[in-house]
Parts: C-alpha cells; sequence; structure tokens
C-alpha cells in the first residue's frame, strides 16, 4: 500500500475503529478513465466491519467513511472511492 492508501487507513482506524479494515488499490482496472493517475492509488475500494455501523442505515456508514477520509476525497487525491460498510458478524 502506498502513502495515500496508508493515510486513509489510518484516518479511518482513527475515527472509527474497526474491526476488520481492507483498502485496495483498484487504480490498475481504471487505465484510461478519468482521473486515473499512473502512479495508482486514484480509485479505491474500501472494506470496513465498525461497531459504529450497528445503528446507522448504508447511507450513514458511506457518509462516515467520507468524512474520515476527508479532504483525501474532496481534494481528489483520491478519484474514487468505493465503500463496503457493514456492522461486525
Amino acid at each position: 500500500m502506498g502513502p495515500i492508501g496508508t493515510e486513509l487507513a489510518r484516518r479511518i482506524e482513527a475515527a472509527l475503529s474497526p474491526a476488520h479494515l481492507e483498502i485496495i488499490d483498484e487504480s490498475a482496472g481504471h487505465r484510461g478513465h478519468g482521473g486515473h493517475n499512473p502512479a495508482g492509488e486514484s480509485h479505491m475500494r474500501v472494506v470496513i466491519w465498525a461497531p459504529a455501523f450497528a445503528t446507522m442505515s448504508r447511507v450513514e456508514r458511506t457518509r462516515a467513511v467520507l468524512s474520515a477520509a476527508g479532504d483525501l476525497v474532496t481534494g481528489e487525491r483520491i478519484h474514487a472511492l468505493s465503500v463496503e460498510a457493514r456492522p461486525p458478524e
């Protein structure tokens, strides 16, 4: 994982204390698409299980992850962020 993925993981862990967290760089599959960065880390997927999600809707979970990501997404360091968020099993 590169510096953007590492920072994304750090922010999500600090904000949501997940039981499980995966950060996956899917940038290679988006070559030639808008926002693609040849260096990678432009298209990311987050798979997260967090106790905090137990009372949240799917939309609220996604918003919580995006809020934790902050300027990594709003500043377009990450062009696209896919989120799979649920409470722990």
